[in-house]
C-alpha cells in the first residue's frame, strides 16, 4: 500500500508501485486538470508539484508526473492544478489572465504549476530564475512573450516576500490555499512505506525507463532506489566527493560547494534536459541506463569515476570507463545497485569542460558530447581524461588519445594530431542524429573547443585550421 497527500487529502492505493503518477491523478482521482500531452517529459503539461517534509518543514519540486512512478511518492506531497485554486485567483493565475499568457489553455496548468513552485522556492528571485523555472514547459500558441511578462511581474510581487517563514507568507498573500500549512503534520500521520525491496525492477528517477519501455513497469511493482534516504548525499573529504546513488541532477546544481572545484558546473547542467526532469533523474541512473550519449556519463567519465556496485551485503568498485563492455551491456548483476559514485576533485590548477551538440541549444539530448579535465604546468600536458558519446556503441573513454598529450607540450600541432589518434579510436555510425562524417567533424570541433576555451592565449582557432 502507498499513501501519500494529494492536494489536501490522505490517499492510499494499492496499484502496483510502478504505476505512473498522470495515470492515478486522472482516472482514478478524476483531477482533469493536469494533461497528458508527450508522455515523455517534454512538454510540462502534467507538471505537478512534489513535497517532501525535510527537518520539519516542507520543501517542494516540479515534476513530470508522465514519467513518476507513485513508487516515488509514496509519503510525499502531491500538488495538481487543482491544489493551487482558490476562492479568488492566485497571483501566478491572475498575471496570467492580466498578460493573456493562455490562449487554447492547455499548457497553462503545467505553466501555473511551475510558476507556484518558483513561488515556493527558498532562493532569491531574480528575473532570470523566473525564466528558469518554467524550461520545461512548452507552448504552442503564445509566442512565450506573456507568459515571460507573467513569470518577471511574479518576480516583483515576490520581492518583499519572508523568507523566514515562507509557506505562512505565502498563503497570507493567497500564493496557495490555506491548507499547506497542515501539510506537515499530515505527512507525520502517513504510514510507513514498504519499499518493495523483492521486486526485480530497480527504478530510480524513471525519466528514461518510462520513456523507452514505459510498458514493462506500468503493471508491475518495482524497487524505487529514489526512496532510500542513504543513498541520496554529496559528500567531501580534502581531496575526494562521493555522492550518493539516488543524487539527483539537481542536487549537483544545489551544492556551492561542488560549484567552487567545478566552476561553470550550472552552465553544464543547463545543457541536460529542463528543470522537472532534473528534479527526478539520479546520476546513477544516467550511467545504467548507458546510453551512448548520456550527458553526465561523459562528465564522470572525463572526471575519471569511480562506481560503487552493491548486492546484499556484497560491494566492489570499478572505474565508471570500466563499466560498459558493450551496448547497453554493463559490468553489472541484475540485482547490484550503484551505492556511490566517487572521483578526484579538480584543483586550482586543474581544467574541466564540458561541450555537447544538439538539435536544440537546451533540454534535448546530445548528438556528439564530450568532457575533457587537464592540468598543464610549464606549457606541458602533465594530467589528462578525455570523453565522448555519440561516436560509438557505448560512452566512450578516450584511451588512446588522452596517452598521446599525456607528457606532450599544449601546442596546435599536438592537439591536431591527438585529432588524428581520436578519429581512429572512435566508430560513429549515421543514424537520425547525424552522418558518420557529421559525427566526426563535430567531435573534431568540440575537441578543439576544449582547448580554445581553457587555454585562449595559447590555443586559437586560426592555429588549428
Amino acid at each position: 500500500m502507498i499513501e501519500f497527500i494529494l492536494n489536501d487529502k490522505k490517499v492510499v492505493t494499492n496499484k502496483p508501485t510502478g504505476s505512473l503518477l498522470v495515470d492515478l491523478i486522472r482516472y482514478d482521482q478524476h483531477l482533469k486538470g493536469t494533461k497528458i500531452g508527450c508522455r515523455e517529459g517534454d512538454c510540462g503539461a502534467c507538471t505537478v508539484l512534489i513535497g517532501s517534509l525535510v527537518d520539519g518543514a516542507m520543501q517542494y519540486i516540479n515534476v513530470t508526473s508522465c514519467l513518476t512512478p507513485i513508487a516515488n511518492i509514496a509519503g510525499k506531497h502531491i500538488v495538481t492544478i487543482e491544489g493551487l485554486n482558490m476562492v479568488n485567483l492566485s497571483p501566478v493565475q491572475q498575471e496570467m489572465v492580466n498578460e493573456s499568457g493562455t490562449q487554447c489553455g492547455f499548457c497553462t496548468p503545467g505553466f501555473v504549476v511551475s510558476l507556484s513552485n518558483y513561488c515556493l522556492s527558498e532562493n532569491e528571485p531574480t528575473q532570470a530564475k523566473s525564466i528558469a523555472a518554467i524550461d520545461g514547459n512548452i507552448c504552442r500558441c503564445t509566442g512565450y512573450k506573456p507568459i515571460e511578462r507573467t513569470a518577471h511581474n511574479i518576480t516583483d510581487l515576490l520581492l518583499n516576500k519572508d523568507h523566514n517563514n515562507s509557506i505562512k507568507w505565502l498563503i497570507d498573500n493567497q500564493f496557495i490555499p490555506t491548507y499547506f500549512k497542515d501539510i506537515p503534520q499530515l505527512i507525520s500521520n502517513l504510514s510507513p512505506f514498504d519499499k518493495v525491496t523483492k521486486a526485480h525492477k530497480l527504478v530510480g528517477g524513471g525519466t528514461d525507463l518510462y520513456v523507452q519501455q514505459p510498458e514493462v513497469f506500468e503493471e508491475i511493482d518495482i524497487r524505487p532506489i529514489n526512496q532510500n534516504a542513504n543513498l541520496r548525499f554529496i559528500r567531501f573529504d580534502e581531496t575526494t566527493c562521493i555522492l550518493g546513488g539516488s543524487t539527483t541532477v539537481a542536487d549537483l546544481a544545489q551544492s556551492t560547494k561542488l560549484q567552487k572545484y567545478i566552476p561553470n558546473l550550472l552552465a553544464y547542467i543547463k545543457l541536460v534536459s529542463s528543470t522537472p526532469i532534473r528534479n527526478s533523474s539520479t546520476i546513477a541512473g544516467n550511467f545504467v541506463n548507458a546510453s551512448p550519449i548520456g550527458d553526465f556519463t561523459a562528465f564522470f567519465l572525463a572526471l575519471n569515476a569511480q562506481i560503487t556496485l552493491q548486492e546484499d551485503r556484497e560491494s566492489r568498485a570499478i572505474f565508471l570507463k570500466d563499466f560498459y563492455k558493450g551496448y547497453k551491456d554493463l559490468d553489472k548483476t541484475a540485482s547490484e545497485i550503484i551505492t556511490e559514485i566517487t572521483f578526484e576533485l579538480p584543483t586550482v590548477s586543474t581544467h574541466f569542460n564540458l561541450e555537447k551538440v544538439s538539435k536544440r541549444i537546451h533540454l534535448d539530448i546530445a548528438s556528439v558530447n564530450t568532457a575533457i579535465q587537464i592540468r598543464v604546468k610549464n606549457k606541458v600536458i602533465e594530467h589528462i581524461h578525455l570523453s565522448a558519446g555519440g561516436i560509438g556503441p557505448i560512452p566512450t573513454y578516450l584511451h588512446n588519445t588522452a596517452q598521446y598529450l599525456q607528457g606532450k607540450k599544449l601546442a596546435p600541432t599536438h592537439i591536431k594530431e591527438a585529432n588524428a589518434i581520436m578519429q581512429a579510436e572512435i566508430s560513429p555510425i549515421s543514424d537520425v542524429r547525424g552522418t558518420e562524417d557529421y559525427k566526426r567533424l563535430l567531435l573534431r570541433q568540440l575537441f578543439y573547443a576544449h582547448f580554445i576555451k581553457l587555454f585562449p592565449s595559447q590555443i586559437t582557432l586560426t592555429l588549428l585550421v
